[in-house]
């Protein structure tokens, strides 16, 4: 059964005390945020009175999902930066803050008249993090930086898919994501230069550099060989056997045997022992030159079976392989429960939300669940009566547009 969790504002953890402050949009920077708001730091995200984050629209069923996920342990000011007033009060909450996360087009703070260089003369000591497609400087500086068009252009797209087909975008916004991942890594590096007495530096974070890194050796393999990654589907080009492979019962099931001790517990185990000294698959570099040959021989034992067959088969064999998952199946899985890796948090709209839980796991300092993603505004007079507004002066902000009305 999935755990059904309590928010606890109260439980102890290691980021308690660093201030973080995001003006950002969408996926990238609110996955950066997340990572230190799940570890406990105060996010205090700026979001448009009227519309909020864009995040915030992309809805099922009403159900602003994303927003729900992603700005969990946040907090949510409600502040228009258009009028100076509004740019005055995010420079007094800089002041306080240990991180910022931003991601307009590569010279709009400095537009504002809040660059770098006026936000380190209030705050010597503040991280700034400007997330973008292609960086702050170079050639594609002004271009609009989707992580869509990033995934295209890193190469990721035309290596994914099929040979025959069309170049395959992911259904995800993987670009984004790992590029919070970076940013989070990043600040906690920043952090430490700052923690041993240096000065607080900006974080130059484009979506394009990060996707291209897990892209493996690619541009060295080109370089070497003059070969460019092809599109192989499930198969890879430097172990086999590695596939998904379908079952008599329409299941699938992924196979990774990428040394060449568990090849060998795959031959043995579809009942192939003589392809271990068979001079085409003998290695690993002989299996990926007859790779149509070697998958074949998997592939035609696992299709005579039933999934549970195949898996009785290669569990007793200490085989690398495991069934393909839709998300209902995952939703089932006990490992899935017995971790806790997806917990029911509470909420307000749809009763409880099924959400992913804190991860990496500290052992002594774990991160928590600590709040529920909050509606627009939610914190506003909050913290800005940390910078001495009281409610006069909230009503007054509001009565022009600063601020959603409190």
């Amino acid at each position: 059964m999935i755990q059904r969790i309590a928010f606890d504002p109260t439980a102890p953890v290691p980021l308690a005390g660093l201030r973080v402050v995001d003006i950002s949009r969408l996926v990238a920077g609110n996955m950066v945020s997340l990572q230190l708001a799940d570890q406990g730091a105060e996010v205090i995200k700026i979001e448009d009175p009227k519309v909020g984050d864009p995040l915030r629209a992309w809805r099922v069923q009403g159900l602003s999902l994303h927003w729900k996920v992603y700005s969990r342990n946040k907090k949510s000011v409600a502040l228009n930066l258009r009028p100076q007033a509004g740019r005055d009060l995010l420079l007094d909450l800089l002041a306080t803050a240990d991180v910022f996360i931003e991601n307009f087009r590569p010279g709009t703070l400095e537009e504002m008249g809040i660059g770098p260089d006026v936000l380190h003369a209030r705050n010597p000591k503040l991280i700034i993090v400007r997330i973008s497609g292609f960086g702050q400087d170079g050639p594609y500086r002004d271009r609009p930086g989707f992580g869509t068009l990033v995934e295209a252009m890193s190469g990721f797209a035309s290596k994914n898919g099929y040979g025959d087909r069309p170049p395959v975008l992911p259904p995800l916004a993987m670009a984004d994501m790992i590029a919070g991942l970076y940013g989070a890594y990043a600040i906690m590096v920043a952090l430490r230069v700052v923690e041993q007495g240096g000065r607080g530096q900006v974080i130059d974070l484009p979506l394009l550099e990060p996707m291209i890194s897990v892209l493996g050796p690619d541009a060295a393999t080109y370089r070497v060989s003059g070969d460019k990654p092809q599109r192989t589907g499930s198969r890879s080009l430097t172990t086999s056997p590695r596939n998904v492979y379908e079952t008599s019962d329409g299941r699938f099931i992924a196979i990774s045997a990428s040394i060449q001790q568990m090849a060998e517990r795959v031959f043995r185990a579809i009942g192939k022992p003589e392809m271990i000294d068979d001079p085409r698959f003998r290695t690993n570099t002989d299996r990926v030159h007859n790779i149509e040959a070697c998958d074949g021989a998997v592939a035609d034992f696992i299709r005579a079976r039933t999934l549970a067959e195949n898996m009785a088969v290669f569990e007793a064999a200490e085989v690398t392989a495991i069934p393909v998952y839709e998300i209902d199946q995952l939703l089932d899985d006990p490992h899935v429960h017995a971790r806790g890796v997806l917990v029911e948090a509470p909420d307000d709209e749809a009763g409880s939300v099924l959400m992913h839980n804190v991860i990496p796991r500290l052992s002594d300092t774990p991160g928590r669940l600590r709040s529920p993603a909050p509606s627009l505004g939610q914190h506003t007079a909050e913290i800005l009566a940390q910078l001495g507004c009281g409610p006069a002066r909230l009503a007054a902000l509001a009565a022009d547009g600063v601020i959603k009305e409190v």
